[in-house]
């Protein structure tokens, strides 16, 4: 009985980093890569947010 080595199965990456290669992913996984990035915005614009309205309020705190 001839022995068939099996490929070991892709671990997919628990988060996307810019540059990588996209070209072997299945569209299930770009289509993941995308709600990833998309979350990821959603946390920098809130932490940007946050940031702005304290720089604001402290600028007001101290112009009065």
């Amino acid at each position: 009985m001839p022995f068939i080595e099996e490929e070991p199965p892709r671990k997919k990456p628990a988060a996307h980093t810019v540059g990588d290669d996209l070209s072997r992913l299945s569209e299930d996984e770009l289509e993941q890569r995308i709600a990833i990035l998309r979350d990821e915005i959603a946390r920098i614009e809130a932490v940007l947010a946050a940031k702005k309205a304290s720089r604001s309020a402290a600028a007001s705190f101290f112009r009065s």
